[in-house]
């Protein structure tokens, strides 16, 4: 069974550091595109980051940038969203998705095939 499981979310304080974790069952990561998105109540979900199969491509939303950083272990299955300098506004259900592509990656939701159920951060004092 094809499965994304992301973990690492939890309440912390503006400033603070977190690092979600995405890992798959089922199937091998290798030949897939990850993103991250992220859907804050009464709001659209929105792309975050995303990391090409080969890791050689990544880009971040403009918001995030210089803050959050996408990575992968291919060897564990696993892709990684660290997220520093945190802010209120960072507050949302994240979840991870998968494509299988070998063209780069995309913030945009419509390409992805598997997504996780999601974890929730809280960014508060």
């Amino acid at each position: 069974q094809v499965q994304l499981v992301e973990s690492g979310g939890g309440l912390v304080q503006p400033g603070g550091s977190l690092r979600l974790s995405c890992a798959a069952s089922g199937f091998t990561l290798d030949s897939y595109s990850i993103g991250w998105f992220r859907q804050a109540p009464g709001k659209e979900r929105e792309g975050v980051s995303c990391i090409s199969s080969s890791g050689r491509v990544s880009m971040n939303r403009e918001s995030v940038k210089g803050r959050f950083t996408i990575s992968r272990d291919n060897a564990k299955n696993t892709v990684y969203l660290q997220m520093n300098s945190l802010k209120p506004e960072d507050t949302a259900v994240y979840y991870c998705a998968a494509v299988q592509t070998s063209l780069g990656c995309t913030i945009t939701r419509g390409p992805y095939e598997h997504w996780g159920q999601g974890t929730q951060v809280t960014v508060s004092s």
